[in-house]
């Protein structure tokens, strides 16, 4: 009965929420509401619709290739399209930066750990979601996917680590345009040199022996590995290899809060 029962407000993207300040199921809504109301914001603009929407749904109807790549075009280059989504998606956190709203968590009901988490929580099920469709659609239209659900967790490590990359570079930069803009520069290099946008055989050895360590190469790995792929270990040493790098990069994003 003593509990205190005064409130205050959290302010994200503009819109402020009263919640009770001592009050522990007042602080589970506020996790909540930033899980959906990220997700809202995620669908706000045009081009993030485009991207998150009429993008996966395209790369359905790619025709296959002849040599290469084995999978038909929308799901060789699906990858890049996970890279730019996880890139957009998380330009959300700088633009609250701008607005002062990490500055504002340490007075806020809530820590800066859990506007993180949910706002992470909710690029991962919209990541999710996207290839659920590419790989849904592809089966329903008659695509020939190989290994479908190999592919899916392929799609999911892959978006895990995109995102996880995309975080840890906007906790460098201050203005998203900048970010996005430089980030594209990127994206360019990793998946040119990484085997998504031509086969690695085009390349001399010295650039072989660096696309290694590229997050981009384990994916394109992964692709030939639903086609040609016997040996079940090798596949999950890809994607062991795709979750370290989503370790070590949503660890590196996480741990700068951004301020």
């Amino acid at each position: 009965m003593g509990r205190s029962l005064a409130s205050s407000k959290y302010c994200i993207g503009g819109d402020c929420h009263p919640v009770p300040r001592h009050d522990r199921c007042g602080k589970e809504a506020v996790k909540v509401t930033i899980f959906y109301f990220t997700l809202k914001r995620s669908f706000g603009s045009l081009t993030n619709l485009i991207f998150l929407t009429l993008a996966p749904i395209a790369c359905i109807f790619f025709p296959a290739g002849e040599a290469w790549p084995a999978l038909p075009y929308g799901y060789q280059y699906f990858g890049i399209i996970i890279l730019f989504v996880a890139i957009r998606l998380t330009q959300i956190i700088i633009e609250d930066r701008a607005r002062g709203v990490i500055k504002r968590l340490s007075v806020a009901p809530i820590r800066y750990f859990h506007y993180l988490s949910q706002n992470l929580f909710a690029y991962f099920v919209i990541l999710i979601l996207q290839c659920a469709i590419v790989i849904v659609g592809g089966l329903l239209r008659g695509q020939e996917l190989y290994q479908p659900f190999a592919l899916f967790t392929l799609y999911l490590s892959f978006s895990f680590t995109a995102l996880a990359i995309a975080l840890a570079w906007i906790s460098i930069f201050r203005n998203k345009d900048i970010a996005f803009l430089v980030y594209m520069s990127l994206i360019f290099l990793m998946v040119l040199m990484g085997g998504i946008m031509m086969p690695l055989e085009m390349f001399p050895d010295l650039m072989k022996r660096i696309a290694v360590i590229l997050p981009t190469f384990w994916f394109a790995e992964g692709l030939n590995w639903v086609v040609y792929g016997r040996q079940t270990s090798n596949f999950m040493l890809i994607n062991g290899v795709l979750w370290l790098y989503t370790l070590v990069f949503l660890v590196l994003g996480s741990t700068r809060k951004m301020q």
